[in-house]
């Protein structure tokens, strides 16, 4: 019976890492395809709305089925689609015109640093020490990636933008642990479709789509010297790099714990630098190679250090990009997609 039972759990678990590694690798290849777009003509936040807008239409099944969950977590839902939604992409996309892909991600990787810093200042929680040591790297990494010795060689203001979506992203986190709790909480693909609408609602404010400039689209992008048509870029981006990064995340987080799950995602920076360096011809110097293996380091001991205690509760991070909220039990643990009815089910 114990040895049955631990059977299904490896081979949950083995699926589960799965699904994280091609979340993570879906995620890491929307900057490379965003990039060409923007250097054919699309403005960032263009080419953000066309993402995000794109993606919302494809989950509009998914918004249907859990119809009632605005009216239970409207708070949760706005906040999720301004924050980890548009703000994540706006200023990740905007980063994307002035600094190198890989330099982007790695500043967005701040985020769980950040987040440490908003669990121990603002919600008073203590963590752990493993916690602070991954902060230190993180940002000692981020360092060596900009060469601050060499006065910031990267455009400031890009580095500002990326900063941006680390930021947002602290609010994914958050926003994240908050609807994960109690009994009222909240299906992660309710959350994530709805997301993608507000956050598709508010960037049509911002974006002005109506001044896109359509043809490019039915053009073709430069990608390492290859003409690619700028519509399968899109495609992509749309369908592969949101709509499969996402849901992909979401059935991980089902099977393995967030922490884990995260973990796994890290390789989002990994896959973008390498994918750049390949396609885009984006290369980093020695020292920036090694900062950016330092940031991921510390950005993996943050989100694996565990509790030192169980009445402490101190924080290490919250999920990762690639996997969103996922609703939790009272223990903690993640429960079972046939644990909780879908919302609008009779």
């Amino acid at each position: 019976m114990h040895s049955t039972r631990g059977q299904r759990h490896g081979q949950v678990r083995g699926v589960g890492l799965g699904l994280a590694l091609v979340s993570a690798l879906a995620f890491g290849g929307s900057g490379v395809a965003a990039k060409p777009l923007i250097g054919a003509g699309l403005e960032p936040l263009q080419v953000t709305w066309l993402r995000v807008t794109g993606a919302a239409l494809v989950m509009l099944p998914l918004a249907w089925r859990h119809r009632r969950l605005p009216l239970r977590r409207p708070g949760l839902l706005l906040g999720f689609g301004l924050l980890a939604v548009a703000g994540v992409q706006a200023f990740y996309f905007a980063a994307l015109s002035r600094i190198p892909v890989g330099v982007a991600l790695l500043v967005e990787y701040l985020a769980p640093a950040l987040v440490l810093g908003w669990v121990r200042f603002v919600q008073r929680r203590p963590v752990s020490r493993a916690a602070a040591v991954g902060v230190v790297l993180a940002v000692g990494g981020l360092a060596c990636v900009v060469e601050v010795w060499s006065g910031l060689s990267f455009d400031a203001l890009g580095l500002v933008l990326a900063l941006g979506a680390a930021c947002c992203q602290v609010g994914y986190f958050v926003l994240s642990d908050h609807g994960s709790e109690g009994q009222d909480a909240a299906d992660p693909l309710g959350v994530i479709a709805y997301g993608l609408l507000i956050g598709a609602a508010t960037l049509t404010v911002i974006a002005r789509p109506w001044e896109t400039h359509w043809p490019v689209l039915t053009g073709q992008a430069d990608l390492a010297g290859a003409r690619v048509p700028a519509v399968l870029l899109l495609g992509w981006i749309v369908l592969i790099a949101t709509v499969v990064a996402y849901l992909t995340g979401v059935l991980s987080v089902r099977r393995l714990s967030p922490q884990v799950a995260g973990v796994v995602a890290c390789l989002e920076a990994v896959v973008a630098t390498v994918l750049a360096w390949v396609l885009l011809d984006e290369h980093l110097g020695a020292a920036q190679v090694v900062g950016g293996a330092v940031v991921l380091g510390g950005a993996l001991i943050a989100q694996t250090s565990a509790p030192k205690a169980a009445g402490a509760e101190p924080v290490a991070a919250g999920p990762s990009p690639a996997a969103p909220p996922v609703a939790a039990s009272e223990s903690g643990h993640p429960r079972a997609a046939a644990d909780e009815p879908p919302e609008g089910a009779p």
